[in-house]
């Protein structure tokens, strides 16, 4: 699972590859900071529109300054390697931007997927796929299924307990 996690310039040769097998490049973006049923369900479904699913997973530095200073729980590495353990998912590459624009821009995948909280939103990388032809498809979220409703429910139940 760990040669799934790879640099940007292995990510481009890869694609590289892939295109020439005429295989359809996918790729998604995100935190995946503690992984829960939405995340794997999320992953499944943006790997079932194309051969090769590519994760960019936002870098510590880039989760802080999204979500905040507590934020992320899960360091980056760990986090790239159990995104890597899916078998849904292909590739993992860290990135330490806001988006993930330049990469998308390097890689041109054919489709962008991003969670259906996103459908009818403005995103950026609406207009970088455009540029190129890709496009950007939505997928359904689980109800209930998110990393801050963990953390809080976690919270509330540490209150009122002696934790060393």
């Amino acid at each position: 699972m760990r040669k799934k996690i790879i640099t940007l310039e292995e990510l481009e040769q890869e694609v590289q590859k892939a295109r020439q097998q005429k295989q359809m490049i996918v790729s998604t973006s995100g935190c995946f900071d503690v992984l829960h049923a939405g995340h794997v369900t999320y992953l499944a479904e943006a790997k079932a529109r194309g051969d090769i699913l590519v994760v960019l997973l936002n870098s510590d530095s880039s989760v802080r300054a999204l979500k905040g200073n507590s934020r992320p729980i899960v360091p980056e590495q760990e986090r790239a390697v159990v995104i890597a353990g899916l078998e849904s998912v292909d590739y993992v590459c860290i990135f330490s931007d806001r988006t993930p624009c330049r990469i998308i821009d390097r890689i041109q995948p054919d489709i962008v997927v991003k969670g259906g909280d996103y459908a009818g939103v403005q995103i950026p990388e609406m207009e970088h796929t455009a540029v190129y032809g890709g496009r950007v498809d939505y997928v359904s979220m689980v109800d209930g299924c998110s990393t801050t409703n963990i953390i809080e429910k976690i919270k509330r139940t540490m209150e009122g307990t002696n934790v060393c």
